[in-house]
This record gives structure tokens, sequence and C-alpha cells, in this order.
């Protein structure tokens, strides 16, 4: 049931950053592509993150911990490529910017849900 929950807030802050940020874009049923993403990157945060976040550590020392904004870009965008090439969802992410925005908006709005 919390997981299910999750999935919820997390397909719901993903409609907010669809909603204030003009350069996503979502093609198809809404709320089947918001599903269908969240699922997608739940399953990037799962599998590709804790890599990204082992080899990116000394920048993340360095920027005192700023640098897991880029990482969790990197993730978001990553998610929005495989949606749209693999997996035939239309999530579309304009650029590596919006790509930051929009993880930045996912993670808050995802945070005051939870």
């Amino acid at each position: 049931m919390k997981l299910l929950l999750r999935w919820a807030f997390i397909a719901l802050s993903l409609f907010a950053a669809a909603y204030f940020l003009p350069g996503i874009r979502v093609r198809g049923n809404g709320w089947i592509v918001y599903a269908a993403m969240a699922l997608i990157l739940s399953l990037v945060n799962l599998v590709i993150r804790p890599i990204l976040r082992f080899f990116a550590f000394p920048l993340t020392i360095v920027t005192l911990g700023l640098f897991l904004l880029v990482i969790n870009a990197i993730t978001f965008w990553l998610s929005s490529y495989l949606a749209v090439n693999f997996f035939d969802v239309g999530f579309y992410v304009d650029n590596f910017l919006t790509a930051f925005w929009g993880a930045l908006i996912v993670s808050i709005v995802s945070s005051v849900l939870s």
C-alpha cells in the first residue's frame, strides 16, 4: 500500500512539473503516461542513481552536496529518454535545464506529498 501511495505521489509530482515547465510535454493519455513515467523514474532511481552517486562522490563532497541536484536532473532526463525511445511513453523533456528544474519540482512536490 505504501509503495502504491509513493508511486501516486511521484505521478502527481510529474504532473506538476509538466504543468509548470513548458519544456516538458506529454503525448497520449495523460494519467497513464504519468503513471508509466513514475514507474520508469522509480526504476532508474533504483538502479542508475546509486551508480552515479558512487562515481560522483568526490564532486558531491567538493560542492557540499549540490552536485546531487545535477544527478537528479540526469536521472530525470534519462528516464524521459527511456520512456520515449524504449517504452513508447509520451513524456518529453526538451533539454538538460528543463530536466534540472523538472527534477527539482518532482523532488519538492513528492516530498511535500509524502
